[in-house]
């Protein structure tokens, strides 16, 4: 009791303002720290930044602290430890954030998990990413999507979640921390670790699982499940058969064979809702002026972002996954099909803004595809990839055209500058979206021109299409247990489930899942 007292007299949380130019100050900080605590000094004292935001609402701008002081050093244990093995193991199906830390857990609860992963690693997986622009050609298991790290390795790395109650999210951040990424993402509002600095990242973790008695084996793709009397016993890859107490399915959601395998074997699944829609790019300067009502943003100030969401004939039309000073990328998964993401470099210093401006997909749309047929929405979301493919040219060009003329129905006679590297070929977008996607995307964007000035001008540029916002497949699981209702020791995980939309709810989603297999008898 004395104890718990101590630590409660001598602890203090306290928050602060600071102008941009004094927030990227530690001397600045510890004033700000010093004054609002009433201390004379910081000696004996430790303090931590709990959250760091911007607030460009008005001016001036400034940044929002919160921070913890106290007279004792943090306790700084490792985000994940380990444990005496205890002979249970668990095959991991893709080393995406959700497989990683699955992993990861795992070895904490002395559970050795087996990790197999279609595509390559990280450095083999450059090479095969460069054949994209040179040869146009897409590696079917070595992509922006499938290799070591998924989906997450090439992607923008924002680590901003709103699944609070879901698991620990400091524990997530302080692995990256521990493993490559820059400190500040534990305090920042929106953290981000930026696409240069993932890939070395996501090295750093496997060779942690490795040295930990993990097993990683890259080109490896699942074939098939070992089920015997509705219990997983393993799983079938194109290596060999691969034996274990407890199969996490954690493919993303751009693994199509893996839902269509589990459609072949009986092993239930649903169509889902997903979003469908474009990427809109402007310059990143403009962007800058709109948000923060100046010239110039100034060196203080990061790249400005922006979050739009309005309803629009009953459906929600949104910005996803916004990337200030980013690029437009490939994430195509096959030959004959364009899709499109974004990222950002840590330092967010590139010459355009971009975000996802995507529209509802529901199961009216896709009811032609067949009302029980649990691929429709797949094959639907699919079938808009391919049509994107043939508008731009067959060659791996992205059919884009200028926002200003996308409102006014008209085909644009010249592209502005972009940051699709493969090319933009102008193009109707009319005849690649589906019209009720069409129609509210071009609404949207009218009404967001009010408030944003300049944002539905022709200086922007709309790239199609923005497919993968999420997965269009559920695997059903229990909501205590996790596992399939059907295949006992069997758990779908992160996003390619339907279960996260991003890199920390995926990861979250891996411990959880984790969680349960260790905590289940042999």
């Amino acid at each position: 009791m004395d104890t718990y007292w101590k630590i409660i007299l001598l602890s203090k949380s306290i928050q602060f303002k600071l102008l941009p130019e004094q927030a990227h100050n530690t001397l600045a900080i510890e004033k700000a720290i010093q004054k609002k605590a009433r201390l004379r000094d910081l000696t004996g004292w430790h303090y931590r930044i709990v959250k760091k935001s911007l607030d460009a609402r008005k001016q001036p701008i400034v940044y929002n602290f919160n921070v913890q002081l106290q007279n004792e050093a943090f306790d700084e244990i490792p985000a994940f430890g380990t444990t005496k093995g205890t002979g249970k193991t668990a095959v991991i199906v893709g080393f995406g954030p959700a497989g990683m830390f699955a992993a990861l857990k795992l070895q904490e609860e002395g559970v050795t998990p087996i990790v197999i992963e279609r595509g390559k690693r990280v450095r083999e997986r450059r090479r095969d990413l460069i054949d994209i622009y040179r040869k146009r050609f897409v590696h079917s298991d070595s992509n922006y999507c499938f290799g070591e790290g998924g989906a997450g390795t090439f992607s923008d790395g924002k680590l901003y979640t709103r699944s609070k109650k879901r698991g620990e999210i400091r524990q997530v951040l302080k692995s990256f921390v521990e493993h490559g990424a820059k400190p500040e993402i534990l305090f920042e509002a929106h953290p981000h670790i930026g696409t240069n600095k993932l890939p070395g990242i996501v090295e750093n973790i496997r060779e942690t699982i490795e040295e930990q008695g993990g097993d990683v084996r890259f080109d490896t793709r699942l074939t098939g499940f070992i089920v015997r009397d509705g219990k997983v016993k393993g799983v079938r890859t194109t290596k060999g058969e691969v034996l274990a107490d407890a199969v996490i399915l954690a493919t993303g959601h751009s693994a199509r064979d893996v839902f269509e395998l589990l459609n072949n074997e009986n092993i239930a699944i649903e169509a889902k809702p997903f979003a469908l829609g474009v990427r809109i790019e402007h310059p990143q300067a403009m962007i800058d002026r709109i948000q923060y009502k100046c010239k110039q943003r100034g060196e203080f100030l990061p790249p400005a972002s922006y979050s739009l969401v309005n309803q629009v004939e009953g459906r929600g039309v949104f910005s996803f996954c916004m990337c200030p000073g980013g690029i437009i990328a490939p994430s195509m998964t096959q030959n004959g099909e364009v899709v499109v993401n974004g990222w950002s470099p840590s330092k967010r210093n590139g010459e355009f803004a971009n975000s996802g401006f995507v529209v509802e997909v529901r199961p009216e749309d896709w009811k032609e595809y067949g009302e029980n047929n649990p691929l429709a929405a797949l094959e639907f979301q699919a079938d808009v990839e391919k049509r994107a493919f043939v508008a731009a040219g067959e060659d791996l060009k992205a059919p884009g055209q200028r926002v200003g003329d996308f409102v006014r129905s008209r085909v644009s006679d010249r592209l502005v500058e972009t940051s699709y590297l493969p090319g933009v070929e102008s193009v109707d977008l009319r005849t690649v979206l589906p019209d009720f996607v069409h129609k509210r995307i071009r609404q949207a964007i009218i009404h967001f021109g009010k408030r944003m000035r300049g944002y539905n001008s022709n200086d922007g540029m709309l790239v199609g299409v923005e497919s993968r916002t999420s997965s269009p497949v559920r695997i059903p699981r229990d909501r205590d247990t996790l596992q399939h209702p059907e295949v006992q020791g069997l758990y779908p995980c992160g996003e390619g489930a339907g279960y996260a939309g991003g890199i920390m709810s995926a990861a979250l989603d891996g411990i959880a899942c984790a969680q349960r297999i260790a905590a289940q008898d042999s």
